[in-house]
């Protein structure tokens, strides 16, 4: 079976097409190809269809559990599908579980593809309390397509952030687990981050949780709704407009593999 392996800022997945997979368990197959011993090692695993407009995509993450939307995977996949193509601004569209999400490329620099995806607006955004890990504190909870819980404040450290994000992401206040951001707030123009990602734990980057951190800010931090925002692996531009959330940052492909295990 063959496969590609993409990322941006080191948020990695591993795409597959559709009709390859045939009746191959996807659940197993993503544990197994994520696996960073045993496998290719991955955040995700894609399956996708190409379509007229751009593709379809099924994600899912490396402990096998399925998830609507990745802001990183959707650009890798623009990267995969546009890597041959050396035309200016080209438009796609990815279909995804959490509705479509349309990208424009705006720049090329060696392997690296800049990409500015429309990812449309979060829904129920609000401000709660929560305890979690012998701690009491307020979180900063939407859908962005997916579940995100962001911590607005100081960022932890090493074993604060393993043991809250763990705690989070399982929280009984989120019966389908989680996404969990710590977002602190820099200035107005720049936001600091760090990710505990469902089905994952600890990743360098997240396109969905880079937006979701800006929107918690900007609501509730006193960032501006047009800011960076920096992740272990680098910044991302994230612009909460009045008609989508947008967000501007990079992806490149790696390489082509082919899967030989059987089982």
């Amino acid at each position: 079976m063959r496969f590609t392996k993409a990322h941006a800022y080191g948020n990695d997945f591993l795409y597959v097409l559709n009709g390859d997979v045939g009746v191959l368990a996807l659940d197993l197959l993503a544990r197994a190809l994520c696996d960073r011993h045993a496998g290719a090692g991955a955040d995700g695993l894609i399956v996708y269809e190409p379509t007229a407009e751009g593709a379809s995509m099924r994600l899912f993450n490396a402990d096998g559990s399925r998830s609507e939307v990745s802001g990183n995977g959707v650009r890798g996949l623009g990267a995969l599908l546009l890597r041959d193509e050396s035309r200016a601004n080209v438009e796609l569209t990815i279909q995804t579980e959490a509705g479509p999400k349309r990208l424009t490329r705006t720049g090329q620099s060696g392997s690296r593809q800049t990409f500015r995806a429309q990812m449309g607006l979060p829904r129920n955004l609000r401000q709660v309390p929560i305890a979690a890990a012998g701690e009491s504190f307020q979180i900063v909870v939407m859908d962005f397509g997916n579940p995100q819980a962001v911590v607005l404040g100081a960022l932890p450290d090493r074993e604060r952030f393993q043991r809250l994000g763990a705690a989070l992401e399982r929280h009984e206040m989120f019966p389908e687990r989680t996404n969990v951001e710590f977002a602190q707030v820099e200035s107005r123009e720049a936001v600091r981050i760090l990710i505990w990602e469902r089905g994952v734990g600890p990743t360098q980057s997240s396109g969905t949780g880079s937006c979701a951190s800006l929107i918690a800010a900007s609501a509730f931090g006193g960032a501006a709704r047009d800011a960076q925002v920096t992740a272990p692996g680098g910044t991302q531009r994230v612009e909460w407009r009045g008609d989508s959330v947008y967000l501007t940052g990079w992806a490149e492909v790696l390489f082509d593999g082919t899967w030989l295990k059987s089982d």
